[in-house]
């Protein structure tokens, strides 16, 4: 396998016991609870006096109220002790309540089984934060998307099979007596890879951990909103999570009323749906270059929603599947499961990058209650789904395929409005699909960019695309200071505003548009952000590096800042070059170009004078035009 590969880590031992855990809680979870589900629905014949339909929502309301209950110290927890530890902790618990559980299914006991359920969303709840929070400290960072990617692919294979194995259970002639075995081997078989997770640390040891559930969900709450991007971030997750659990919920009614099928065609829609999911969240570490790529969120995000027209648009006239073998063999209903896989597949692609985005932007010491909020969320939202069914299709009378299509809107008005709160979604993706289209790019030396504090990059300046370059190279979000003319370009100026860009023209021409630029970059100086400039003022109209202009001292006289130079290869002759002339009125010499950005040393505020900026470029970037 390439060194580069997420399935890599499956042989190490900082992820794979881990790993192990995480997959054998998640079997364990799907099925006791599907297990108990059609007990209570085929064998116990309702509970407590109450219809079927009833008693199956109480089930499952019981184990998601914990989320709402215990979040908040279960991120404590997280955040305060070691995290494999933790593990442990909550694996035993695990043994123990699938004991009762065992005892419970054995005898027939399906009030009982109810609050054991309930226990059992109590330790899904206090896995949940340590569960995405070790991920940063034991992954590096080209690692974290391949490994969440990992994560996710297992959850929902292991959501799958859970889901499976209770059905499979309840054609046998003792449903009960199976369960009980299954669910104790599982939490045995997870305790025992947990002690293999290696210890990681303590975060915040110091931390005094609060025993009032609801105020503690409630703070948790204020404290996710602190950073915007993670909260639009969390937000984003948790409307993935809606538009699952509102999908998963219909495929037995959709199987039946709407294609005519038996559970055999409900076992493939789940199962189709769920690999669906499972083969994007692996496909996203290699489209994102081993990074966390933002880019790519846009595209799940739209393409859920053209899958989800198609979906509508393309179903059968006149159903006729009678079993899933029909699904696979006609055309008509074949549109079906290709639809629910694409919708799958690009969801993987949607939720991966957001999940390590929360992790790597969230500090170390809270990063556990953080994503104890997410969870809540989550839970909240899943909730709303269920109850935009009952509204959807209860009340209003709408067909399942209707809702799907309300749905497929809904997902571009929620993403539109993202999107728009957090311009780098977009940018980036723009970033994305020039990188993998006209741009081939290499980077050299970049971690020489300081992770965090105020930094100035200087660039030679060769297109109009040279700030997306480097936007789509350099981990930290940038801003550039470009010439205030390009942002009477249309469709550049828009992007360029979108990037937060900072015009700046001659003083002798326009001296407002001069001077505010220099305000500007001193407060996102101040800010501890990232300022890069083309210290030429123009593109080249040679390939050769122009004379550096005393901007750059001027900047540093006023905030004294490490400068990071860089240079841009090959870009010289491709689109928006001055080659042949102006750029966008003339035909580029090329279509494709392999372009190189390359970093040199930080130098300290007092040597960066520039002419020493000038040399330094010219070196880095040599021959290469």
């Amino acid at each position: 396998m390439d060194d580069h590969s997420q399935f890599r880590l499956l042989s190490e031992r900082r992820f794979l016991p881990f790993f192990l855990t995480q997959f054998s809680g998640a079997f364990n979870d799907n099925l006791f609870r599907n297990s108990l589900l059609l007990l209570i629905t085929y064998t116990a014949g309702g509970l407590l006096g109450l219809p079927i339909d009833v008693a199956v929502n109480v089930a499952a309301f019981l184990f998601i109220l914990p989320f709402f209950l215990f979040s908040g110290i279960a991120g404590q927890l997280a955040d305060k002790y070691e995290k494999s530890r933790v593990i442990r902790w909550v694996k035993l618990a695990e043994i123990a309540i699938m004991a009762l559980a065992a005892v419970g299914l054995w005898h027939g006991w399906y009030e009982a089984l109810l609050l054991l359920l309930f226990l059992m969303g109590v330790q899904s709840t206090f896995f949940g934060p340590v569960k995405y929070a070790i991920l940063p400290q034991v992954l590096r960072d080209d690692e974290l998307v391949g490994g969440n990617a990992l994560v996710e692919m297992g959850t929902f294979i292991a959501i799958l099979v859970g889901t499976l194995a209770a059905g499979v259970m309840m054609g046998s002639s003792q449903p009960e007596k199976l369960a009980a075995i299954g669910v104790v081997a599982l939490s045995v078989i997870g305790y025992l890879a947990a002690r293999q997770v290696p210890e990681t640390g303590t975060t915040q040891p110091q931390m005094t951990i609060g025993f009032r559930p609801l105020k503690e969900t409630w703070n948790l709450m204020r404290l996710a909103t602190e950073n915007h991007s993670v909260l639009l971030c969390i937000m984003a997750i948790s409307w993935f999570w809606f538009l699952g659990a509102a999908y998963l919920t219909q495929f037995p009614s959709f199987a039946q009323s709407d294609l005519m099928g038996d559970e055999t065609v409900v076992t493939l829609l789940l199962a189709v749906f769920t690999i669906g999911i499972a083969l994007g969240s692996v496909a996203c570490e290699r489209l994102s270059g081993h990074r966390i790529e933002l880019g790519i969120v846009p595209i799940g995000s739209l393409v859920i929603s053209l899958f989800g027209l198609d979906l509508y648009f393309n179903m059968p006239a006149n159903p006729v599947a009678t079993d899933w073998w029909m699904i696979i063999t006609d055309s008509q209903h074949r549109q079906v499961a290709i639809d629910l896989l694409g919708i799958g597949f690009f969801g993987g692609l949607f939720i991966v990058p957001l999940y390590a985005f929360v992790q790597r932007e969230t500090p170390e010491p809270r990063r556990a209650r953080v994503i104890a909020a997410l969870n809540v969320f989550n839970a909240l939202f899943m909730v709303v789904s269920a109850g935009m069914g009952i509204l959807m299709l209860g009340v209003i009378g709408l067909s399942i395929p209707e809702f799907f299509l309300v749905l497929s809107i809904m997902n571009l008005v929620v993403a539109g409005f993202v999107y728009q709160q957090v311009p780098e979604f977009a940018l980036r993706f723009i970033v994305w699909v020039l990188s993998h289209t006209i741009y081939r790019v290499r980077h050299e030396g970049l971690h020489r960019i300081p992770e965090e504090g105020p930094v100035l990059l200087v660039c030679n300046h060769v297109t109009y695309m040279d700030a997306l370059v480097i936007a789509g190279a350099v981990r930290r979000p940038v801003r550039f200071v470009m010439d205030y003319q390009i942002f009477k370009t249309p469709i550049l100026g828009a992007l360029f505003r979108l990037a937060k860009t900072i015009p700046i023209g001659p003083k002798t021409k326009v001296p407002e548009i001069y001077d505010a630029a220099f305000e500007r970059i001193d407060k996102e100086l101040d800010a501890g952000n990232v300022v890069c400039i083309f210290p030429e003022g123009r593109l080249t109209p040679d390939g050769e590096v122009a004379i550096f202009k005393s901007g750059v001292e001027i900047i540093l006289e006023r905030r004294p800042v490490p400068v990071v130079p860089m240079a841009l290869r090959g870009l010289w002759g491709s689109f928006f070059s001055h080659c042949g002339g102006p750029a966008l009125k003339h035909v580029p010499k090329r279509f494709w170009s392999r372009i190189e950005l390359i970093a040199g040393e930080p130098l300290p505020a007092e040597k960066a004078t520039a002419g020493a900026l000038e040399e330094r470029v010219k070196r880095l970037r040599g021959n290469h035009h």
